[in-house]
């Protein structure tokens, strides 16, 4: 069911099931700004005070949770603020958000929200509408903000390949590479969200998730790697940032373009699993893993 409430001071509809709640912006937007089990805290990070500047359109603000954006980042296009009403029109088990056209890009933002019965899951399905008279070559650009805290799997290609390499790792100019809060593992890449300093990685991930776990919640999504097909930022499917307030998991869609009145669009699903313990190393999140299925 969905009825409309106030949050952190804007007017969101909330979706609720029996395992879940959400919490999704009318008033400004689109964003995802809460997920919690019923009964329990908001994942998500609350930044009402977190902007950046869009040169010549104003300040790009954050506020919190789940944002549809398009690669590749560049502050002038990606950044446009999006502070305007959204139209939200309920659906079966879900609802469809639309966004105002965005004057620079020409590019229309909409998600399809579902619940698929009273599971801990939601599908999310993001889309991007060219309303311009030309085409535009871009990527749609899922992410989602978390409280700090806690720990995100990154998991890595675990095909045996012999004496040729078998993964790759994308840097960012602000990330050091040592540090002590990333274990670089084989199988998983752990990285405690407690950053002094900004802090970012891509990757191509055929495996397709994504995992974070925060007191006792462990929050996975899901996305489609698609192995012939070209991604940005060196071939990125997902990424990983984080600093002193929030971290984001990140995925990309491989880069596409997109004609006059065409539509591309990227699935996202999530899954929440609760009473699970800290993982501390590999083997504890392999343990993770099979009891999850994440494989």
């Amino acid at each position: 069911m969905m009825k409309t409430v106030k949050y952190q001071g804007h007017e969101c509809c909330q979706l609720t099931n029996r395992a879940l709640d959400l919490l999704i912006t009318r008033s400004v937007g689109p964003r995802i700004l809460s997920l919690r089990h019923q009964g329990g805290e908001n994942l998500f990070a609350e930044l009402p005070d977190f902007v950046a500047d869009c040169p010549g359109s104003g300040p790009f603000h954050f506020y919190g949770g789940h944002r549809l954006w398009h690669a590749p980042e560049d502050p002038c296009r990606t950044y446009q603020p999006d502070d305007s009403p959204v139209e939200i029109i309920p659906q079966n088990n879900g609802l469809l958000m639309t966004q105002n056209v965005e004057a620079r890009t020409s590019l229309q933002k909409f998600w399809e929200i579902r619940l698929p019965g009273d599971v801990s899951q939601v599908v999310i399905t993001h889309h991007l509408t060219n309303r311009g008279l030309w085409p535009v070559t871009c990527a749609p650009w899922a992410i989602t903000q978390f409280k700090v805290g806690g720990i995100a799997i990154l998991p890595q290609t675990i095909e045996d390949t012999g004496v040729l390499p078998n993964r790759s790792l994308v840097f960012w100019p602000y990330t050091p590479p040592v540090n002590p809060n990333v274990h670089w593992g084989r199988r998983y890449v752990l990285l405690h969200a407690n950053m002094n300093s900004p802090f970012k990685v891509g990757y191509p991930n055929p495996r397709g998730w994504l995992a974070y776990w925060l007191n006792g919640t462990l929050f996975v999504k899901r996305a489609a790697f698609e192995a012939q097909s070209r991604y940005y930022d060196f071939g990125s499917s997902s990424e990983c940032y984080c600093n002193d307030q929030f971290i984001e998991l990140e995925t990309l869609a491989p880069i596409t373009t997109i004609e006059p009145g065409a539509t591309t669009s990227h699935l996202e699903t999530w899954e929440l699993f609760g009473n699970v313990k800290q993982p501390h190393d590999e083997e504890e999140v392999q343990s993770l893993v099979d009891q999850f299925g994440l494989e």
